[in-house]
Formats: structure tokens, sequence, C-alpha cells
């Protein structure tokens, strides 16, 4: 069905994307469904809405390192298929989050339109790789099994970014610039600021892969137990 998006949040990245997560009773699903024909996004309309939607937006968006990272080790592991157009647009939205992240914390319009344009490219990176594999990984899947484990207590965008954070360290990224940025931009870096008990979440981390087995992420590398899952929360300070 043709239609027109029009968002009053800059949230996620859901606003362009040709993916539709359905939400099931043990799991989600990611359906393949239409990008919309256009998109009216009204930054003076979005702006008024509280900064915590275009803080959950940045999570969204930086957690595109970790999973184009992912993406390029399901590539060389399984030989699954690997776009470098689509991964370097997922990647530009994210740094160009990094660079503005001083002008997005203001709450100006200006920073509003950075996040919105950098939400719609990776609605756009996604529409070229024909699925969302350049803009959801393991700090997704994270996510997802939040959702499951403790639904409906922190947006999307920020549990994907407190995900990134721990999967960027697992990939050897520069993690600490992930939570930098999220700081910066007054998102949550640890399970205290997402609302969520630290059990709950460590339980979210061992479940994660489990969501989606046929998506190869460093989750897939690295198996986490009780153990390991909270020793990679401590060692990224999700734990405080």
């Amino acid at each position: 069905m043709p239609f027109i998006s029009v968002p009053t949040t800059a949230s996620h990245d859901g606003i362009a994307s040709p993916v539709a997560s359905i939400r099931g009773l043990h799991k989600p699903y990611s359906i393949m469904a239409q990008s919309p024909m256009a998109i009216i996004a009204d930054t003076s309309v979005i702006a008024q809405a509280s900064h915590r939607f275009v803080a959950s937006g940045c999570g969204d968006i930086v957690s595109k390192f970790t999973s184009v990272n992912d993406w390029k080790l399901a590539h060389d592991l399984n030989n699954e298929y690997y776009g470098d157009y689509a991964a370097s647009l997922a990647l530009m939205s994210a740094m160009l989050v990094v660079r503005n992240a001083e002008t997005i914390k203001s709450g100006v319009e200006e920073g509003v339109r950075i996040v919105l344009e950098a939400l719609i490219s990776c609605g756009v990176a996604t529409s070229i790789a024909g699925s969302s594999r350049p803009c959801s990984g393991s700090a997704h899947l994270f996510s997802h099994a939040l959702d499951v484990i403790a639904p409906n207590l922190a947006l999307h965008g920020e549990q994907c970014g407190v995900g990134a954070v721990m999967m960027a360290y697992l990939h050897e990224l520069n993690w600490k610039q992930i939570r930098a940025t999220l700081r910066k931009v007054g998102a949550p870096t640890t399970f205290d600021e997402l609302g969520i008990e630290p059990e709950l979440a460590i339980q979210a981390l061992v479940k994660a892969q489990s969501i989606r087995p046929e998506r190869y992420t460093i989750l897939e590398e690295r198996k986490m137990d009780s153990e390991s899952a909270r020793s990679l929360a401590r060692a990224t300070g999700v734990i405080e």
C-alpha cells in the first residue's frame, strides 16, 4: 500500500524504512514492506516534542557502528551479501551524530534536522541493501530481547544505544566514543538510566542471539552466559 510518512518525533529510523518490525508473542519479526513514497518531516513540530525522543533517535543511529560490523562479519564468515554503499551510508549517518552531538544536545531545530536526516539516510540504506542488515545487528537483538523480557520500560533507540556500547566493546570498536556521544545528547548509557533492573538486562543479553538465530552477529561469535554478560556490562560501565 503506497503511503506518505509524516513523523512527529525523531526517535527511530522506521520513519523511512521499508521493513516493518512486528512484535510477536515471543519475539519480533521483520517483514519487508514498502518504503514511503514521500516523507514530510516538519522540524518545527518535531522540535517541540520531548528531547528524549531525539536522544532515542541518536541511540538508534549510533548503533549502526555495530550493525555494519555485524554485517561485515556475516559476509566474511558466512559469505552473506554485503553492500559497501549501504554500509557506508549507515556509517556516515552514525558519524554525523558523533560530530554534531553538541548541536543536537542544545535542542535547537538545527540539531533536530541533523538527527532526522541521519534517520532518513538509515532508512535509505535499508532500502538499498534490501534488508535491515546495515541498520539492525547485535544491538538491536539486545533491544528486541529486552522487549520480550522487560517490555515497555524504555524506548527502542534508547535500548539500542546502550546495546551499541556493549557490542562495540565486543567488536573492539571505540565504544567509549559511542558512550560519550550518548551522554552528550542526553541518552541513557546504563541499565539504571533505562529504568530496567540489571538482572533483567543480563537475561536479555544472554537471550539476544536466540531472538533471530539466522542473523549472524558478534553475539554468535561471543556466546553470552550470565557470567560473561555481567562482565561485559561491568567493563563498559553499563552496570554502575
